[in-house]
């Protein structure tokens, strides 16, 4: 291990600030970096703003080599995951640090200890606090621009975590579709006899606000229901819920917001996409002043690069072609819209729902993988 490296834990203003803007310094010469937003990526360590630290405890840590920042991490104890699942875990996210394995395992080992502390008996990641925040290190598509709301890092990232005795506990994949596909007319046909044998509908003529208003909290009931069995997932309270409904909807144009809904006006499956905000945080920086916003607003009125951020089935539709309906219709929306190309949000690689992309002219972009490793 480098003696020269300090480990610290971030309890000043001034810290906090090295924090976050740790990332601007590493990435400065990768164009494939993509800023977060800077307000966004503090308010998720605010108690006041972000629900889930009622039942998750958190501690951030910097490395430094020589006085200067060279590494960052945040460990995790989500207790109610812990609860769920029956087991005594730690998290480690917003991981960072420069190309050395001396630089990563210091930090690593600053989330192991406190895991021992509190009795912890393994560490995975990167994870963040819920499942909604970003999940997964990239350890394939580095020519792929990352959508925002997902983590990127550079090559040297999982070959150290290799180095380290981290091994794969589960990937995600990430498919790029094209957009703009002709739809065969056997599948619109096979649509219209889903829709008219079982009495859905396709969401439209409503406004944004009564979507949010009217579908918002039955689009993330229907997540926890679909999502309920996937690795790790924790169900979202209401709190969470309102509070993702808040942050979420007012951005969203509503001909991205596609809903399957039944004869109860219940939503059966959902696809949520954005304009890709790429070029847009890259230009601003991550801040919204003084002109950040103006290429974030520019940014959402360009759909010729899509980023799919969350869809899913009721459990109890599944298997039924519901998940074509959707599609389908993203993709005619897509069509539409002019887009040309979308990127899929990470679908774990044994999760069915995602091979659903292989039936379509697609490729798989990006994979991620959450690592683990036992404390002793």
């Amino acid at each position: 291990m480098d003696n020269n490296i300090t480990i610290v834990e971030v309890s000043t203003p001034k810290q906090r600030n090295a924090f976050f803007k740790f990332p601007y310094k590493l990435f400065k010469s990768d164009k494939k970096w993509v800023p977060q937003l800077l307000m966004d990526e503090k308010a998720t360590f605010n108690k006041a703003k972000n629900p889930a630290l009622e039942f998750c405890d958190y501690k951030m840590w910097l490395a430094y080599r020589n006085n200067e920042v060279v590494g960052r991490i945040v460990g995790m104890i989500n207790n109610k995951a812990n609860e769920i699942w029956q087991r005594k875990r730690i998290r480690f996210g917003w991981i960072d640090f420069i190309d050395d394995k001396d630089v990563a395992k210091a930090l690593l080992d600053a989330v192991v200890a406190w895991g021992k502390s509190r009795g912890m008996n393994k560490i995975f990641g990167p994870m963040g606090f819920t499942d909604m925040d970003k999940e997964g290190m990239m350890v394939d598509g580095f020519d792929t621009d990352c959508p925002m709301a997902c983590y990127y890092n550079p090559s040297y990232y999982p070959q150290i975590m290799s180095k380290l005795g981290y091994d794969k506990e589960v990937d995600w994949v990430q498919y790029e579709i094209v957009a703009n596909q002709p739809i065969p007319d056997k599948i619109q046909r096979i649509n219209e006899l889903i829709k008219n044998k079982y009495n859905l509908r396709i969401v439209n003529d409503v406004s944004k606000n009564d979507i949010a208003k009217i579908y918002g909290e039955k689009v993330f009931l229907t997540i926890n229901k679909a999502f309920k069995n996937l690795f790790g997932y924790v169900p979202l309270n209401e709190k969470q819920i309102q509070f993702y409904i808040k942050a979420y909807f007012p951005f969203l144009d509503k001909r991205l917001i596609c809903l399957i809904v039944d004869e109860n006006d219940d939503v059966v499956a959902f696809g949520i996409s954005m304009p890709s905000l790429c070029d847009a945080l890259r230009k601003s920086k991550g801040r919204l002043f003084p002109f950040g916003w103006y290429y974030l607003l520019k940014a959402l009125k360009n759909f010729e690069k899509i980023d799919l951020y969350l869809n899913g089935v009721d459990p109890a539709w599944q298997n039924k072609g519901v998940h074509s309906l959707y599609y389908a219709e993203m993709n005619r929306r897509y069509i539409q819209l002019g887009s040309k190309t979308a990127i899929a949000n990470p679908q774990l690689e044994d999760n069915q729902a995602a091979h659903i992309w292989e039936k379509y002219d697609s490729r798989i972009a990006i994979r991620r993988r959450a690592y683990v490793k036992s404390i002793e």
